[in-house]
């Protein structure tokens, strides 16, 4: 399975989403909260008890465990600081999660919340499907965004070659493609969920 998660592009450009330098491990910064437990038990410490928060990364896509400060008020939806200096409302990451360990509640908020990301980081995507390339001779990363087939990853393809996309809205009117940030959410998703051969923009 590791195999099906690396990059095989065939240009010199990534068929996933990168944006650490090479050598150079990338903490997240971000996350946001997709469920949260006052007096809960952790997971992935074991003896660990606390405030116990489920949340998604925003730069990996991955779902973390984890502790939140005492006292402290957590919503759904919440954007947190989890870098490595300087936080305020969680004392530490726990862990990743697997899709199958988070509670139902985090399951049912988590499409909401994985698109308030991709529209957060607007830039962030637009910019990926402007340099995205074939993965094998057959089949462009393109192609493996939902509702995105052979017509329009060709007109995708001529129009940047034209002029770079610079937004969803710019993306959508010169292509037809309706609703990327959808889209783009729907692949994660699949992604998260461990439904896809290869991951485009979840990183393990």
């Amino acid at each position: 399975m590791s195999g099906t998660n690396d990059t095989v592009s065939s240009g010199h450009l990534p068929a996933r989403m990168e944006s650490h330098e090479h050598g150079q491990r990338k903490y997240e910064e971000y996350a946001y909260v997709l469920d949260f437990t006052p007096r809960g038990k952790s997971m992935t410490v074991r003896g660990r008890e606390g405030v116990i928060i489920q949340a998604i990364g925003e730069e990996r896509l991955t779902i973390l465990e984890l502790l939140g400060v005492q006292n402290a008020t957590f919503d759904v939806g919440e954007r947190l600081y989890i870098g490595r200096e300087g936080r305020n409302k969680v004392t530490s990451v726990l862990g990743r999660l697997e899709y199958h360990d988070i509670s139902q509640s985090a399951k049912n908020e988590l499409s909401a919340i994985v698109e308030k990301i991709v529209l957060a980081n607007e830039k962030r995507f637009v910019d990926y499907i402007n340099v995205s390339q074939p993965i094998t001779p057959r089949i462009h990363a393109l192609e493996l965004i939902p509702g995105i087939g052979k017509t329009y990853m060709m007109t995708i393809i001529k129009e940047r070659e034209k002029k770079k996309f610079e937004s969803f809205s710019d993306l959508q009117n010169r292509v037809g493609l309706r609703e990327p940030a959808k889209l783009l959410t729907k692949r994660i998703i699949e992604e998260i969920m461990g439904q896809a051969r290869m991951n485009l923009f979840v990183r393990k």
